[in-house]
């Protein structure tokens, strides 16, 4: 029955090979369940409730998207969307998290309309395609700034603005240590190389002693035990950006910038995933696009009400699809793992900062490299998609980055005479960002 319905057959597969599958994709992306709940955490969300709610998102949306598409696509709470809620909404804004959780709701809601409407993809068909892989290259960028300043490799300075941190102490070089081992399991192919990483280097903390805190990792709270609960995250988001319109033009582009991000990262990994897996048609479409679509819009929905940042289509789903996978029940099984993962909450817990700062890192570097995608011989393109890598980083930003290149783009487009090739979706977008930057109505 199972092989009916997920037409192994049809897809040359068997149904080992796609346990298998399941087995080598969660190993890839299971990193997710330490790195979320560690970069949540600094809005002062419960870190124990996010590890759980990290899981069961995955899990609940994984299962959506096989059953809806029967692709061996994985999904779990993106990584630079939860940097952007992070350090961008919370930290840098001072929204509140449950205010945050609130605009992700909203950006749900708008990602269902546009899904079912058509009107996503006419988005995405404005904004030019170096500017896309750009903001993916700009989002690594950013994501491995993050990581390096996690772990200590990179500290601030009044003179510099930045500066090393100081090699010698134990978190720091380990680290650098996870750095090097990381990439060069990565190189070597090795499966699950990043959840291996991060082993080895919260292993390696019970003998790396931290000054007065004692050593790195601490596991005085064991490794198993049952799930934590969801209770002090789970349906607390709010809505207070709503009770004034003064707020609300504030958050306004912060919910547009989640909607970009969240609609390039998927379609991203859906076209990329489903390619190598052989599943594109002979003009290079995907079949049912819309109910991937709409699973994807579903799953953010989820995001907010459970209390985590957008849960998003996962690239390490091509690890699976190398190892086999070709059907939904690779993706099962990859639901399956998260879920009983929850019962090693307390080891994962005790994941130092050091060990997940090198996930960070490598990740970043996968998205970067994404760069030579972009054609860097015409100026025109070049020029807009270096500024939004830059800008991305650099103003810690996700949402001024993408605005600075769009807007960069829409005037080198206007000043070369092709006006006409930019479509009106295009320059609503850019005008949007224009309009925010310069704190004219209707935003403030």
């Amino acid at each position: 029955m199972v092989s009916r319905f997920f037409k192994l057959e049809s897809r040359g597969t068997t149904p080992f090979r796609e346990f298998q599958a399941g087995l080598t994709t969660f190993a890839a992306m299971a990193y997710i369940l330490a790195v979320n709940p560690s970069i949540l955490a600094n809005t002062g969300m419960d870190k124990g409730a996010l590890v759980t709610v990290t899981a069961i998102t995955a899990a609940v949306a994984t299962t959506l998207m096989a059953l809806f598409t029967n692709y061996p696509i994985a999904m779990a709470p993106g990584m630079g969307i939860n940097a952007f809620f992070t350090f961008t909404i919370c930290l840098a804004m001072h929204v509140p998290w449950s205010e945050a959780l609130g605009m992700v709701l909203i950006n749900g809601v708008i990602f269902l309309s546009l899904s079912v409407s058509g009107i996503r993809e006419k988005i995405i068909a404005s904004i030019p395609l170096g500017l896309k892989i750009a903001v993916t290259c700009g989002v690594g960028l950013f994501i491995a700034f993050i990581g390096l300043q996690k772990g200590g490799v990179i500290v601030s300075n009044p003179a510099t603005y930045v500066g090393p941190g100081d090699f010698t102490a134990g978190p720091v070089a380990l680290c650098l240590a996870g750095i090097v081992l990381t990439s060069l399991l990565v190189a070597r192919k090795v499966p699950g190389a990043i959840v291996l990483s991060i082993l080895v280097v919260t292993v390696a903390g019970l003998f790396t002693p931290d000054g007065a805190a004692g050593r790195v990792t601490d596991l005085s709270k064991g490794v198993f035990a049952y799930p934590v609960s969801a209770a002090p995250v789970f349906w607390k988001l709010t809505f207070g950006f709503l009770r004034s319109w003064e707020k609300f033009q504030a958050a306004l582009p912060l919910i547009f910038t989640l909607l970009l991000v969240d609609m390039f990262d998927n379609i991203g990994t859906l076209i990329g995933v489903t390619k190598r897996a052989g599943l594109l048609d002979k003009e290079g479409r995907l079949p049912r696009a819309g109910r991937a679509l709409l699973a994807d819009s579903i799953a953010t929905i989820l995001s907010a009400l459970c209390g985590t940042s957008t849960v998003v289509s996962y690239i390490e789903s091509a690890s699976g699809v190398e190892a086999g996978g070709r059907t939904g029940l690779t993706a099962i099984w990859v639901a399956v793992f998260m879920l009983l993962a929850l019962f090693l909450t307390p080891l994962i817990l005790a994941v130092p900062a050091c060990a997940t700062a090198p996930a960070l890192v490598v990740v970043g570097i996968f998205m970067m490299q994404s760069v030579v995608e972009i054609d860097m011989t015409r100026f025109e393109d070049a020029a807009p998609a270096i500024l939004t890598i830059f800008a991305i980083p650099l103003t810690f930003s996700i949402a001024k980055g993408i605005g600075i290149g769009l807007i960069c783009s829409v005037l080198l487009g206007i000043g070369l005479g092709k006006a006409r090739a930019i479509p009106p979706i295009g320059y609503a977008v850019a005008a949007m960002f224009f309009l925010s930057f310069f704190k004219i109505w209707p935003f403030r």
